[in-house]
């Protein structure tokens, strides 16, 4: 009878079915939140103050899902043309989106479980730098196939130095993730939302400088368009492409990229300033409206924008830094090259 009366605790001495909920003593609450589920724990010990609305994460997810599927369709689509690196930089963020948007789910489930947050929070801050890497390697090949002499950096240079400080960005915020997750108290976890907090910054100030090239590329193209020097220096392979109103469209579309992505960064860096438990961290409207939509109108614009569409056959010599040759049209088709701007790109 003694035996059946023993109560069973754990390592930290929680009796799973017996916990003590009028507790205010945060380290008893985080040992004891793995045991809770929704109406037998305080509102209050939930990770975040609010359970996340199912139909509209449920929505997100299904955009991103469609995104997903689009963007590996196309990828096949234009497979010919080597756009496998761009498709699968692509699909993994569009990917990490998704994880992080059934994280949000879960956490209407159990809003009480640590892992539950986390896989919700480390996908969706790390995505997004996946996306950028997309719009870099993009970049390079616009501005090879309009006028390298216009850019203050060569063309490859934008994909090394931004896709470094990517890396940075997204190093840090892992650090700064798994130090969250597995921290034993509050200390430990504000060292890791810190820290996810200084990958963010790097991540926006890395944009705004992209921005503030990329502006400057195109007011120099302006320019030179106005005083009628811009079609001495134009590279002739890609004239035929500079010509199409997809071109235009593809430009303005991973400009539009930018913006939405980096307005994004900004809103995530105001949140975790105060750090799991400040006013923006708990307040779901405004997540709703500066992180979901912001990168599901990028992706789309990305989408619909597919440099397989875009540029065809062209993608792989504008990679490679090519001027000249002869295009032969149709899919599949094969780029005649005699000159090269004196590096390679990505």
């Amino acid at each position: 009878m003694h035996f059946l009366l023993t109560r069973t605790v754990d390592r930290n001495g929680i009796d799973p079915q017996h916990l003590n909920t009028t507790t205010t003593d945060p380290v008893i609450i985080a040992m004891s939140r793995k045991y809770c589920t929704v109406g037998t724990c305080p509102p209050s010990w939930q990770v975040i103050e609010y359970r996340p609305s199912v139909a509209g994460n449920s929505i997100y997810l299904t955009f991103f899902t469609l995104l997903l599927l689009a963007q590996l369709a196309l990828g096949w689509r234009y497979r010919s043309h080597g756009v496998w690196k761009y498709t699968a930089i692509m699909s993994v963020g569009v990917l990490g989106e998704m994880v992080g948007y059934v994280g949000r789910i879960l956490l209407y489930q159990n809003p009480f479980l640590m892992n539950n947050f986390f896989v919700n929070l480390i996908p969706l801050t790390l995505s997004p730098a996946l996306l950028t890497a997309a719009i870099y390697i993009s970049l390079y090949r616009v501005i090879v196939a309009t006028d390298a002499s216009s850019s203050r950096l060569r063309p490859a240079h934008y994909t090394l130095v931004f896709v470094l400080c990517d890396l940075l960005a997204l190093v840090l915020q892992a650090i700064g993730g798994g130090l969250a997750a597995t921290a034993k108290d509050k200390r430990g976890s504000d060292v890791g939302v810190k820290i996810m907090i200084a990958g963010l910054i790097s991540q926006v100030l890395s944009m705004a400088g992209f921005v503030a090239l990329w502006a400057d590329f195109q007011y120099t193209v302006l320019r030179a368009k106005k005083t009628g020097g811009l079609k001495w220096v134009q590279p002739p392979l890609y004239e035929e492409l500079r010509g199409e109103k997809r071109w235009k469209g593809f430009r303005w579309s991973l400009f539009a990229a930018t913006l939405l992505i980096f307005v994004r960064c900004v809103y995530r860096v105001a949140e975790l300033w105060d750090g799991f438990g400040g006013h923006l961290a708990n307040h779901e409207a405004s997540f709703m409206v500066f992180e979901g939509p912001l990168i599901i109108l990028a992706v789309a614009a990305m989408t619909l924008f597919h440099p397989g569409r875009v540029f065809g056959a062209l993608w792989g010599p504008a990679g490679r830094g090519e001027r000249t040759g002869v295009r032969v049209r149709g899919q599949g088709s094969e780029v005649g090259l005699n000159e090269t701007y004196p590096y390679e790109g990505v």
